[in-house]
């Protein structure tokens, strides 16, 4: 299985890649939701020069037996900030969706870089990280980072090992399943909580939130940082806080703080809210 990351502009090949790859996905046992998921993941690598490897070239029976994997790199700071860097991730576009970078984790990310003093040195928690750039960016400013998703999703949390040694950073990989009560969550006292795009499952809002709550509770002063794609108001996170006794500290709208060339590659009305328990003062 190869990877590539091309750092110069897309080829005639490429931008023909562009026109034919949702063609590709549907004429290969690819479902819709995952063909559009493959269009819009290709608008993002051409913009930053990251292209599938496995749909270049190569008989189309050859393709469908590989998975999608790339890298895509992420980029924070620039020439006039101390220290600019970058993340690399490994994606599968086809095996799970917890092995793609949505554009929720760009915007938390985005946040953890530009609030970096806050971080350095603070114990963080990333909660259902997936590919974990949020977590990711709050190692390489200098946080003690732990990095979970669901017990029983081995591939992703494998994943998550593979790209902290890609990165060349030390970070704990933990299955930690919302809800669940075992041993080693008890152990947890994090300064910050992290979730990028974890309130998509309705039936799983219960489960995250008493799972904060407990983490919350376990590490007095703490706070949950969430970003989220608003899909119906605050209204929903609002209910949530108040069934859990929590509160809202801050609320942005996650395209005020992006810069402009990474805000041009995202969609969608996505929302930071930092959480915590209500009896916390300001």
């Amino acid at each position: 299985m190869g990877y590539a990351i091309h750092m110069t502009g897309p080829t005639p090949s490429e931008k023909k890649h562009r026109k034919s790859n949702t063609i590709w996905a549907l004429c290969n046992g690819v479902s819709k939701v995952e063909a559009a998921l493959v269009e819009h993941r290709f608008c993002q690598f051409r913009k930053i020069g990251v292209f599938p490897t496995d749909m270049e070239g190569g008989h189309s029976s050859e393709l469908a037996e590989k998975p999608m994997t790339t890298i895509s790199r992420h980029c924070f700071g620039d020439d006039s900030e101390e220290s600019p860097f970058s993340i690399s991730i490994i994606e599968n576009m086809k095996e799970d969706y917890g092995l793609f970078v949505w554009p929720c984790s760009i915007v938390l990310a985005e946040y953890v870089w530009q609030q970096r003093l806050r971080f350095s040195g603070a114990s963080v928690i990333e909660l259902g990280a997936g590919t974990s750039l949020p977590g990711l960016v709050a190692a390489k400013v200098g946080a003690n980072v732990t990095l979970t998703d669901a017990s029983d999703r081995t591939e992703v949390l494998d994943n998550m090992k593979k790209v902290c040694g890609l990165n060349k950073l030390k970070c704990n990989v933990l299955g930690l399943t919302w809800g669940v009560w075992d041993a080693s969550i008890f152990s947890l006292h994090p300064k910050v909580i992290l979730g990028a795009d974890v309130l998509y499952d309705t039936t799983a809002f219960d489960d995250l939130f008493a799972t904060v709550t407990f983490l919350l509770q376990n590490s007095p002063g703490s706070v949950f940082i969430t970003t989220y794609h608003n899909r119906s108001g605050h209204h929903l996170i609002s209910f949530l806080m108040a069934k859990w006794g929590l509160k809202c500290l801050k609320l942005l709208d996650g395209f005020s703080f992006m810069p402009s060339d990474k805000a041009s590659g995202l969609s969608g009305n996505i929302q930071l809210t930092e959480i915590v328990l209500n009896n916390v003062q300001p």
